[in-house]
């Protein structure tokens, strides 16, 4: 295997990187090369404008994590952080006070909102921003690619009595930030996201590859967003490649983050086995070839396996890269068989 495509969020995504990566520099992945190029097609539906700038959540977590920028503590941010502005920001009163950009993030924020008021798309904004965070280390093996170019935003309806529908809708931002997914999700609505096209590269990615991962990211606002990309979800059920995912919840619960909260308002249930028969099967219309489950599911292997998608229970936190570069042999594996 010499080419992976990685559909990847942004923590969960980021960290199932580092551990794939690893993984391929110590040749701890069975049939996949040495010099393996990995492509991540990463979620826009997080994006969201603050104070005039452009925020992409999940290209920049994955984008700083690969580049050792990402702050380790928090999992998102850069690393050694100060928020002079944010605090200057606050003692204007200026909202969102919920949504704090840190000063050396901020940088980041200025080159790509300046790269997009020139004209440039964002796939070539992300390009150049590459350039310093990945291609020192990586060259040209590992690509980082926006699901769109496309202005797309995902929504979070919650309930509120004093509206006369009874419900109002915020950004996922501030459901996540704000609220801290506290409250339950009646309804995710992603704007823009049927009129969207697929960014540069990605639907090549995806045909082109020889092997398609599924991380254990977010599968409604995350990995779902990027199969709802107009022909991103045609690419794989075309594409010659295995495609793999790894579960996002174990023992019945996420292990960080709010799927369940997204699961539970698209009426999925919340297990592995519920996410796994939600991605579906591609010998019976959906986009799996091979989905991984913890250690802690494993009696769910059976009810995956009668609804077509083959399986295998392994140990799936990931404590640290080896433990991770395991994760990514066992999905390799299962998918080579």
């Amino acid at each position: 295997m010499q080419n992976i495509t990685v559909l990847s969020g942004g923590m969960g995504g980021a960290r199932f990187l580092q551990g794939l990566l690893h993984g391929i520099a110590g040749g701890r992945l069975p049939g996949v090369a040495a010099d393996a190029t990995v492509t991540v097609v990463a979620n826009t539906a997080d994006d969201i404008w603050v104070h005039g700038l452009k925020v992409c959540p999940d290209l920049d977590t994955v984008m700083y994590t690969l580049g050792d920028g990402i702050d380790p503590e928090r999992g998102w941010g850069r690393r050694d952080e100060t928020w002079s502005t944010k605090d200057e920001l606050a003692t204007y009163g200026v909202e969102p006070t919920w949504f704090g950009l840190g000063d050396r993030d901020i940088a980041t924020h200025l080159v790509r909102t300046q790269m997009l008021d020139a004209g440039y798309p964002l796939s070539e904004v992300t390009t150049a921003l590459c350039r310093r965070w990945l291609t020192p280390t990586y060259g040209d093996r590992v690509r980082l690619l926006p699901m769109t170019d496309d202005r797309v935003e995902t929504h979070v309806a919650i309930a509120d009595p004093e509206s006369p529908s009874g419900r109002r809708v915020v950004h996922f931002q501030e459901y996540w930030v704000r609220l801290r997914a506290s409250v339950p999700a009646e309804l995710v609505v992603v704007v823009g996201l049927e009129d969207s096209s697929p960014g540069p590269g990605v639907i090549d990615a995806i045909t082109d590859a020889d092997l398609v991962v599924l991380p254990p990211s977010n599968p409604v606002v995350s990995v779902g967003t990027i199969l709802g990309v107009p022909r991103v979800r045609e690419a794989l059920a075309a594409t010659a490649a295995p495609v793999v995912g790894l579960s996002p919840i174990v023992g019945g619960t996420h292990v960080r983050g709010m799927a369940e909260q997204m699961l539970t308002s698209i009426g999925v249930e919340v297990s592995a086995a519920g996410v796994g028969l939600h991605y579906g099967s591609r010998a019976h219309g959906g986009v799996l070839d091979g989905w991984l489950v913890d250690l802690a599911d494993a009696d769910q292997v059976g009810r995956i396996e009668a609804g077509g998608l083959p399986c295998r229970a392994v140990p799936l936190m990931m404590t640290d890269p080896d433990a991770t570069a395991a994760m990514a042999a066992a999905a390799v594996e299962l998918v080579s068989r």
